[in-house]
């Protein structure tokens, strides 16, 4: 596929006034969602709440593309149509995770690589095949005593862009997901400096990787004090702190920035992004890829009733990707 092609993916991705919606949660991290409303984790509840989601009348309104899991890709509605094509049907583009998750840096206590090189170019061709036209890879960061370190922020930098030049090689559009982690007890400058490196050696390693940056989606965090910190920053402190940190440090060639909402409450993460575009022009889109501030709301109505609660729970998903497309231009108002 052509650097146009990939260019042309990935601005649709962050077409004015629509996101991503990301359900891509692993088996183990959808066991605990579900537990949490008290939804059997089985293949089919797993496939019905997928069905749910990416078949909420009208969501392409407001969503451009879902981030979807290995097992989700190959799943198809209970009519037997591939989620892949009802959501090309309906003008969204499908994305795949396609890490295997963090595991411990050896000789660094308290920090995490994330790995999935190993066999990635033979995955990223077949989900190819089975529609998918971005992917997602997640690194994370943790903040805490003596860490990050320069190690840890270069290794997962590094394997970012190792994944984002398979990605384009077999025409998909990588998106690179550096999360500086919200737990800890940091205060806000802390964030903003973090945030800062990580981003640097993200995109020092890009550029030495030969990744084509107009085909490349960041999926970035937002700049915050630490959950423990006992810090509380405004709506404005937030979205100006994030928005000079972006600045300083993303090539304005990338096609645009999505957050994640990282733990924030589903109203908090609207509110940012509302602030940053509030404040623009800005050089790139922003706009959003939620996992939970998208579906919290659904899935707690969805489990009360899994057989007669889905048109009122996609309801809700209608709404929180209404709150957030108008987030994305800077529209949103609490009363909406």
């Amino acid at each position: 596929m052509s650097i146009e092609q990939l260019a042309e993916t990935a601005l649709a991705m962050v077409a004015p006034g629509k996101g991503i919606i990301a359900i891509d949660e692993s088996t183990g991290t959808i066991a605990k969602r579900f537990a949490g409303v008290g939804v059997e984790n089985t293949e089919e509840n797993r496939r019905a709440y997928r069905e749910l989601l990416l078949t909420t009348p009208k969501l392409s309104d407001y969503i451009s593309g879902a981030i979807l899991y290995d097992e989700t890709l190959r799943q198809s509605t209970k009519d037997g149509v591939p989620f892949a094509k009802v959501m090309t049907d309906a003008g969204m583009i499908p994305g795949i995770k396609v890490d295997k998750g963090t595991h411990a840096l050896a000789g660094f206590p308290g920090e995490v690589v994330t790995e999935g090189l190993d066999g990635l170019r033979a995955r990223l061709e077949e989900y190819y095949k089975l529609g998918a036209r971005f992917a997602k890879w997640r690194a994370v960061i943790n903040i805490g005593d003596d860490i990050p370190s320069g190690t840890c922020i270069d290794a997962n930098a590094h394997a970012l862009a190792r994944y984002a030049a398979l990605c384009q090689e077999q025409g998909l559009v990588p998106m690179v997901e550096p999360e500086v982690i919200m737990d800890g007890s940091h205060d806000i400058d802390t964030c903003y400096e973090v945030t800062e490196v990580t981003l640097r050696s993200l995109f020092a390693s890009l550029y030495e990787q030969n990744v084509m940056l107009e085909g490349t989606i960041l999926k970035a965090s937002m700049v915050l004090p630490g959950t423990t910190s006992g810090d509380k920053a405004s709506v404005e402190e937030v979205a100006a702190a994030t928005l000079q940190c972006l600045k300083s440090t993303v090539p304005a060639t990338l096609p645009g920035i999505v957050f994640l909402s990282g733990g924030q409450g589903d109203e908090d993460a609207t509110a940012h992004l509302d602030a940053m575009n509030r404040m623009g022009p800005n050089p790139w889109p922003l706009s959003f890829s939620y996992g939970r501030a998208m579906q919290q709301a659904a899935l707690k109505l969805w489990g009360q009733d899994i057989v007669n609660n889905v048109a009122a729970a996609q309801k809700t998903v209608y709404e929180r990707a209404r709150d957030n497309g108008l987030a994305a231009l800077g529209e949103w108002s609490k009363a909406a």
